[in-house]
Order: C-alpha cells, then sequence, then structure tokens
C-alpha cells in the first residue's frame, strides 16, 4: 500500500482509466470496424501478464500506475465520491475520519478490493495491525495479484519482528510485479540480516 512507510510509491493512483480497444480490430465482411472492447478483467490481466515479463523498470512503473488506475474504478459513483474523501482525510492525518467513510464504502460494496486495500493502510497508520492484517486479507480473497496489499503484509510482518514472513510476502510480490525496486532491495536486506542471524 503507498502509504505504508516502505510503500509510499504504491497507494495513491489516478481515478480513471479509459475502455481499451483492440489496435489490430479488424473490419468484418460489412466494411464495419469490429472493435473488441475489453473488459476491466482482461485489462488487469492483460496488464499484470506485461507486469510480469516486463524488464525495464520505467516501463514496469507504468503499468504498474495503470493497474492502480483500474483497482481505483469502483464502478460506483457514490464509492468514488466517498474514496476521493478518504484520500483528503489522509492526506490531513484525520485516520478517524478516512475510516468512517472506509466502512461506509466497503459496506456498499464489499466486493471492492480497493476499499479494503485503503482501509488497511489507514488501520496500518494507527497501527491496528490485527485489523489491517484482516482488511489485507479480504483483499488478497478479491485480487489474489494486489502487490500493494501484499507489500502492506510484507511491512507488518517486518514492524512485529516476523523477518521469515515479510520475506515470502515480498517475494511473492515479485513473483507478480518482478521490477518493483523496494521489494527487490526489502528481499535482498531481509535474506542477508537472516542470513547474519544464522551464524
Amino acid at each position: 500500500m503507498r502509504i505504508f512507510v516502505a510503500l509510499a510509491v504504491v497507494l495513491i493512483a489516478g481515478t480513471s482509466a479509459s475502455v481499451a480497444m483492440a489496435d489490430d480490430a479488424m473490419p468484418d465482411e460489412l466494411g464495419k470496424n469490429s472493435a473488441v472492447v475489453e473488459t476491466h478483467a482482461q485489462r488487469l490481466d492483460r496488464l499484470f501478464a506485461e507486469l510480469k515479463r516486463e524488464r525495464n523498470d520505467k516501463i514496469a512503473t507504468h503499468i504498474s500506475q495503470r493497474i492502480w488506475q483500474e483497482w481505483s474504478q469502483s464502478g460506483s459513483a457514490s464509492v468514488d465520491l466517498m474514496m476521493g474523501w478518504v484520500q483528503k482525510a489522509v492526506d490531513e492525518k484525520k485516520f478517524d475520519v478516512a475510516l468512517d467513510f472506509l466502512d461506509q464504502v466497503v459496506t456498499l460494496d464489499p466486493t471492492y478490493a480497493e476499499g479494503w486495500n485503503r482501509r488497511a493502510t489507514v488501520h496500518y497508520l494507527m497501527k491496528n495491525y490485527g485489523k489491517s492484517m484482516a482488511d489485507i486479507e479480504r483483499t488478497l480473497q478479491l485480487e489474489p495479484r494486489h502487490f500493494g496489499a501484499l507489500s502492506g503484509l510484507a511491512q507488518i510482518m517486518m514492524d512485529t519482528d516476523r523477518k521469515e514472513a515479510a520475506l515470502r510476502a515480498w517475494q511473492r510480490v515479485l513473483d507478480i510485479y518482478p521490477m518493483l525496486r523496494n521489494a527487490q532491495d526489502q528481499v535482498s536486506t531481509i535474506s542477508e540480516e537472516l542470513a547474519g542471524e544464522s551464524i
């Protein structure tokens, strides 16, 4: 999650993305374009496939930002409005206010993974680690590839001195997003620390 101490690059994302059309749409027999419109799920699948194979970190960052844009789209004007209020409250460090809005978000749409992820972030900022982990678990049930939630889990494991669990979480992040520099650095650092402790 972006606002986690080690994850400042991850949480705040844009709130809209245009519907993607296939670039190579073929004309049909009548000469009309039979454009293929990607669904939200198809766009995410394509973006995650691109993210996994991309080896240029700048391009990978751009792809990850597009994934965040997809995640941010709730499909509900009310939820999107409240998520905007959540971000304003978090920016102002009014975490209780943010939680009130997020409670409403996950009640209005319990299938919206980013509502749970954002609530996990706010709980983390309030050091409510148990509640944060519960919301991370729910996020991952809805979107197992949520590298932000996995990064948040890794940070909680580090904060609570569970380095092996943190290492496993960061490795899961890298399996999804191999070029995430913070995850690479964390895996290297924690591996060295664990190796030193075993001597």
